[in-house]
């Protein structure tokens, strides 16, 4: 089965199911290190995009612009902002089609790194989703089925959190605490393999 806008609008009735307890842990995480509105800005910003979900178009690419849009409505959290830019990078991906095949998945998902590399000026290796999302493109890459790739997200995303655990966070408000923040997860790691959880 490929990815399409019905997938997609699975998807995000999925994470919106269980948006809450997530923004609260979110929050908690966050509050050691930043700001304290990661969660408030995913509990949000999944909220805005199940708002318009029934309303998304066949096509894929506007759907996820659509959902990059209302993702944006989001204000006060960098957070938000890198997933409407990584929404919208899948967008140009994929306008026109209806249909993606399940092998596709990390090319879309390296067009949205990269878009957030460029806009965020976080590295490789900083101890932030990007790490999250470097492992999930690896290990999704090859995989043709929604269960394997799913699969081998979850499992990426816990490798990411294991791996950089005792290593300092390197950019953001987090890098003030520098060592101290050995020892403890990133929170944008954690939203990651928090969504992800939510289609295991």
């Amino acid at each position: 089965m490929a990815l399409t806008t019905d997938t997609l609008r699975i998807g995000i009735n999925k994470i919106t199911d269980q948006v809450d307890p997530m923004g609260a842990h979110l929050n908690e995480l966050d509050g050691r290190l930043g700001d304290g509105d990661l969660g408030v800005t995913m509990v949000n910003g999944f909220k805005n995009i199940a708002a318009v979900s029934d309303d998304l178009p066949d096509d894929f690419g506007m759907a996820c612009m659509d959902c990059a849009k209302a993702m944006t409505k989001v204000s006060g959290s960098s957070f938000g902002t890198l997933m409407g830019i990584s929404l919208m990078a899948v967008a140009k991906q994929t306008k026109g089609q209806t249909e993606i095949e399940w092998d596709r998945l990390p090319d879309l998902l390296q067009a949205a790194l990269d878009a957030m590399i460029a806009r965020g000026g976080a590295s490789i290796g900083d101890k932030t989703m990007l790490d999250s999302l470097t492992a999930v493109i690896a290990a999704t890459t090859g995989k043709t089925s929604a269960q394997d790739a799913l699969a081998a997200a979850a499992e990426a995303a816990d490798g990411a959190l294991i791996e950089f655990f005792d290593q300092p966070c390197k950019i953001g408000r987090a890098r003030i605490f520098g060592d101290k923040t050995k020892g403890m997860d990133d929170p944008g790691m954690v939203a990651i393999k928090s969504m992800i959880d939510c289609f295991t």
